[in-house]
């Protein structure tokens, strides 16, 4: 199985519920990762100030960090590969990466742009 991970800059909550907004993006992640759950699939998501190390263990990452810096966060890897930097994967984009129907996220499939219900 494809191994997708998510690099976040340095946040105290990742569920975007804290501070004065919501982060809609925050809220749709964690939603994301618990529907793969569910399938016994792990999208694995580090936050910078609560998994430091992942940073360092990951050789991509630590590159990118000490390169670019930390404002262009989060960044997306795959196979610990970056595929993906200064934005969270959309739904599709996960999709494709680990290789599963858009289903698996949560979704129902769209025709045309449009839900189709059951």
């Amino acid at each position: 199985m494809k191994k997708l991970q998510i690099f976040e800059p340095a946040m105290c909550c990742n569920t975007g519920f804290s501070g004065v907004g919501v982060d809609t993006e925050l809220i749709r992640i964690s939603a994301v990762i618990k529907a793969l759950a569910k399938k016994e699939v792990k999208l694995d998501r580090f936050n910078l100030s609560k998994e430091p190390q992942e940073f360092i263990n990951n050789a991509e990452v630590n590159k990118y960090v000490n390169t670019v810096g930390i404002d262009k966060l989060p960044v997306t890897t795959l196979d610990g590969k970056i595929v993906l930097e200064g934005r969270y994967p959309s739904n599709e984009e996960i999709a494709e990466y680990l290789e599963l129907p858009i289903e698996a996220l949560g979704e129902k499939p769209k025709i045309l742009g449009v839900s189709i219900e059951n």
